[in-house]
């Protein structure tokens, strides 16, 4: 471990007062991936779960908006381009921010290995048949350079690029939703199936809960550009609230759409023997056989998006990391022109091309073991660290509220903590559905990650003692971001 301190922290620094709330908006919502989130997730939903699904949505949302109340109180206290480790640090000190660090470097960089190998088992099935397969990995690889090219340019860039894809992929979908309203819905008309509160809490919720949570990942990247953000006491709150409303109301639109066309008694029936044509038989139905063609492109696009955006976070992690005297110190070098960090970039794209080629050396199938073992290692990970944001807003407030409610700071933070630690036991108890397996070894992932987090709080605990210097730079990494570069 680097013996750096305070005062030797490399001077990287990002480019202030550069985006606004809309360019935030978009990294979070591309980062949910409308397209592929619904139709990849939702199906199976349905088909192991209950017709809840629109229910589970707006549960979910509620949550997220409790947990966003008391995260975004932070807000004003946390400036470092850290996100999650930042925020915990600050509430609960140098150890418990290393735990966060390892929680949210885990579960963006397994789901973007997750959607790598989706997206190249995707890509070699749509050109297959025109005489270009290749091996996933080409794919995923060739994604992979225009990822990280994207990545290197300045913020902006990406956020307007994902914008674009954002909106390509709502359109589609709310265009097909409003198609089913004005049809008047399928064999039973319209109804509120699906958004009852019965038809969630019913057999089937734990399922649900697996596969619906996977929707509002990426939720961090309203704080991770705080550094980068104009006026962020003021955007990130907004950007956060938008994001949450945007996710909340569209997934439950759409999902709801969908019962309706199908109807509540035959949709779980349907989904199980249809899980890859589940949205397409739908959409082209409503809106014509140029939607299936579209949807495929859109699926693309959203799988790109959601890549850069992972990507994007990941290099501020690294960023964070690097300048914080926690690794290399290089990381936290920007680029002169466009102000990115770059080198977090390409080491990063280094680490991503070394994972991808063991998958591809030992012949694991894409999508059965790579694909869904990454996503649920994802969905464990972002939960237990949330569950840790939740308890850093107390430890933040513990020597006042500093002008905020106890609503703010005490009950939204306290009610979606259990919530979300509910969830997490909801996906440890059902990781065999998610993985497809019944391997011993799969139901080892929640202690897994368990122990990775508190092997990372063991080892700042170490850090404390051993080299006070370093952990000192722990303990700045939510001060102003000049001030810890100094």
């Amino acid at each position: 471990m680097s013996n750096v301190g305070l005062k030797e922290a490399p001077s990287g620094r990002l480019d202030k007062n550069s985006i606004g709330v809309t360019h935030i908006v978009f990294f979070v919502v591309a980062a949910a991936a409308p397209m592929s989130a619904l139709v990849g997730a939702t199906p199976p939903a349905f088909a192991f779960g209950n017709i809840g699904v629109p229910a589970a949505f707006v549960t979910l949302g509620i949550v997220y908006l409790l947990f966003a109340i008391g995260f975004t109180a932070m807000t004003p206290f946390v400036k470092s381009a850290g996100g999650f480790y930042s925020y915990v640090t600050k509430g609960l000190g140098g150890p418990w921010g290393m735990a966060a660090a390892m929680l949210a470097f885990l579960a963006y960089f397994t789901i973007q290995i997750g959607i790598y190998a989706i997206f190249g088992v995707f890509v070699n099935a749509t050109v297959g048949p025109l005489g270009y397969s290749l091996p996933w990995w080409v794919w995923s690889l060739a994604l992979l350079v225009v990822v990280f090219l994207c990545g290197r340019q300045h913020v902006v860039f990406s956020g307007r690029l994902l914008g674009l894809c954002m909106i390509g992929e709502i359109t589609l979908l709310t265009l097909f939703a409003i198609g089913v309203l004005i049809r008047g819905g399928g064999p039973d008309g319209l109804t509120s199936a699906g958004l009852r509160p019965t038809d969630f809490l019913a057999p089937g919720i734990g399922v649900v809960i697996v596969f619906v949570v996977g929707a509002f990942i990426g939720f961090e990247a309203t704080a991770i550009f705080g550094e980068e953000a104009k006026d962020p006491a003021r955007t990130i709150p907004r950007a956060t609230y938008l994001a949450v409303g945007i996710i909340t109301v569209f997934y439950a639109f759409c999902s709801w759409a969908i019962v309706q066309y199908y109807g509540a008694e035959k949709i779980m029936s349907i989904a199980g023997a249809n899980l890859d044509t589940f949205y397409m038989t739908a959409l082209q139905d409503i809106l014509g056989n140029w939607a299936g063609y579209a949807m495929n492109i859109l699926l693309l696009t959203s799988y790109f998006a959601a890549l850069l955006s992972f990507h994007n976070t990941l290099n501020r992690y690294f960023f964070a990391f690097g300048r914080d005297g926690l690794v290399w110190k290089g990381l936290a070098k920007v680029h002169e022109k466009h102000k990115s960090p770059y080198v977090a970039g390409a080491v990063q794209v280094i680490i991503v091309t070394s994972v991808i080629a063991i998958f591809a050396l030992i012949k694991a199938d894409p999508y059965t073991t790579v694909f869904s073992g990454m996503v649920t290692v994802c969905g464990l990970s972002i939960l237990l660290v949330q569950v840790l944001v939740a308890v850093a807003i107390f430890g933040l407030f513990s020597n006042g509220r500093q002008g905020k409610s106890i609503f703010r700071v005490r009950v939204a933070p306290l009610l979606s903590g259990i919530a979300l630690a509910g969830a997490f036991l909801l996906v440890s108890v059902n990781v065999d559905l998610m993985t497809g397996s019944t391997n011993p070894l799969v139901y080892g992932l929640p202690a897994l990650v368990i122990l990775l987090a508190a092997g990372a709080v063991a080892m700042g605990l170490r850090i404390r003692t051993r080299n006070p210097a370093l952990y000192k730079t722990l303990s700045a990494a939510f001060d102003d971001a000049e001030q810890a570069a100094q």
